[in-house]
C-alpha cells in the first residue's frame, strides 16, 4: 500500500525520529549517535507500509550509517531488520 508523503510529518530531535499525522503517532525510532537503534515502533494500523524504513533511512542520513540493533528485539523486530539485511 502507497502512502501520500504529504500525510505525515517527520520530526527529528535528540536521538528519536518521529513520523506522525494530525491524529497520530505513525511510528518513531530511538536511537544514539553511534547509529546504534534502541527502539523502532510502528503503529499497527500503519505496519507494511514503508514507515520502517523511512525510520531506518532518516536515522542513516543522520547517523551516517546504522550500528547494531539493542536487544531485546520482538520477534517481528528481528522479521524485519532480518528482510532489510542488518541482522
Amino acid at each position: 500500500m502507497a502512502f501520500d508523503k504529504n500525510s505525515y510529518e517527520i520530526d527529528c530531535s535528540d536521538g528519536i525520529v518521529l513520523i506522525k499525522n494530525q491524529n497520530t503517532t505513525i511510528a518513531y525510532c530511538r536511537f544514539l549517535d553511534s547509529g546504534d537503534i534502541e527502539y523502532i515502533y510502528v503503529n499497527l494500523a500503519y505496519r507494511r507500509q514503508g514507515y520502517g524504513m523511512i525510520l531506518i533511512d532518516e536515522v542513516k542520513k543522520i547517523t551516517g550509517k546504522i550500528g547494531q540493533i539493542q536487544e531485546p528485539i520482538s520477534p517481528l523486530g528481528s522479521h524485519f531488520f532480518k528482510g532489510i539485511g542488518i541482522i
